[in-house]
């Protein structure tokens, strides 16, 4: 009974059992004319490679150096990363630890999520893809043995030194980076001296020297792997204030060609407590490695902050270790904005360190500075080691 009440009920109110049943629309008609053929479905995007989308990153945050191709020697000898006898020699997991790690004291930044950098390891990996894309792939290198380190010594002066060795006129990657004799092995290292890296500064010295004599060279450069202190500050928040002492009267700053400001005229402003907004244009992993006072990480690839700067007429000023490239970057972008004061700090962090001015060092103090073959004199334009 309550069955049968209900359904009586339900037959009298909107969406009852009688709505429930009202028969069903008609179909509308076709709108495709007869012996048409149905149009064909859209092909989904063909999957991206790995080399691809590496092409896409190393844009981004290699090319700025290492030039669009790769080849090299745009900014600060940043070496070729593809010339034929570098790619036969470098294993993947070489190129990985060069990007990822870096090679701190150069411009070269760390570029790995682990140290601070934009890459994770799947995007280090593309990125190795795409510069393996570009050459040959790795080949098995011959064992060599081990040298004398004191007979080396003379055998680097007389043949290596010239590009190689002394800060400020060093035209070639430096070898004497912890990070780079870590991952180079000795086979590595042979393969560079007796075959060169054709199409670049790099000679081939096979005929020209000894393999005992590589060999020695080889044992010498080992003498500067000992590892530095893992220390670094804590990553950029984004949140750091954008104004160096906010209350301080302007700078008075002149500039050499309409575009650099002396360290000198920086750190004097910087010392009266002068109105300044300073911008480390370096990737965020270099600024976790040390920094000045007060610099806001603006890395060349992410100016995203550049709208926080006040437009007011406060100098700007950009820095990287380049000395010019990356902050050089920032720099114009500003212009482009049409801030009225801007510059590059001229001679960079490096000269900037070397001359006890301020900074903000990790906890456990700056990794020490590793001495290079004939020492370090003055600021140093050289790149990494390949």
């Amino acid at each position: 009974m309550l069955g049968s009440c209900d359904a009586g009920k339900s037959a009298n109110r909107p969406g009852g059992a009688a709505a429930q049943l009202s028969p069903s629309p008609a179909p509308r008609p076709s709108t495709i004319s007869p012996g048409a053929s149905t149009p064909a479905p859209v092909p989904a995007p063909a999957p991206v490679s790995a080399a691809e989308a590496g092409a896409v990153l190393y844009a981004k945050y290699c090319a700025l150096c290492h030039g669009p191709e790769a080849k090299g020697y745009i900014a600060d000898n940043a070496p070729s990363l593809v010339s034929d006898t570098f790619l036969r020699s470098a294993t993947d997991q070489f190129l990985a630890s060069g990007i990822a790690r870096g090679r701190p004291g150069t411009p070269m930044a760390p570029y790995g999520a682990a140290y601070g950098g934009p890459l994770n390891d799947v995007q280090v990996q593309q990125v190795v893809a795409f510069l393996r894309s570009k050459g040959p792939a790795a080949e098995p290198l011959l064992a060599v043995a081990t040298g004398n380190a004191a007979a080396g010594k003379p055998v680097f002066a007389q043949h290596c030194q010239k590009c190689h060795g002394d800060g400020p006129k060093r035209s070639s990657p430096r070898l004497d980076l912890p990070e780079f004799l870590q991952a180079a092995t000795n086979s590595f290292l042979d393969y560079a001296i007796r075959k060169g890296r054709p199409g670049t500064p790099m000679e081939p010295f096979e005929g020209k020297l000894k393999q005992q004599q590589i060999d020695d060279v080889i044992a010498y450069l080992r003498t500067f792997e000992s590892p530095r202190p893992a220390s670094a500050l804590e990553a950029p928040t984004g949140k750091e204030p954008m104004v160096i002492n906010p209350k301080g009267k302007p700078a008075q700053l002149k500039l050499r060609d309409g575009r650099f400001a002396s360290a000198a005229d920086v750190a004097a402003a910087f010392k009266a407590k002068r109105r300044l907004v300073i911008l480390d244009a370096r990737a965020a992993s270099d600024w976790m490695l040390g920094h000045i006072p007060g610099a806001v990480s603006m890395p060349y690839y992410d100016m995203r902050r550049l709208e926080e700067v006040p437009k007011d007429g406060t100098w700007v000023l950009a820095y990287c270790a380049c000395p010019h490239h990356a902050s050089g970057e920032v720099v114009d972008e500003l212009r482009r904005r049409g801030y009225p004061n801007t510059a590059v700090i001229d001679e960079g962090i490096t000269f900037w360190r070397q001359q006890g001015y301020p900074m903000v060092d990790p906890p456990g103090g700056y990794r020490p500075e590793v001495k290079a073959p004939a020492g370090h004199d003055g600021h140093d334009h050289s790149s990494h080691g390949h």
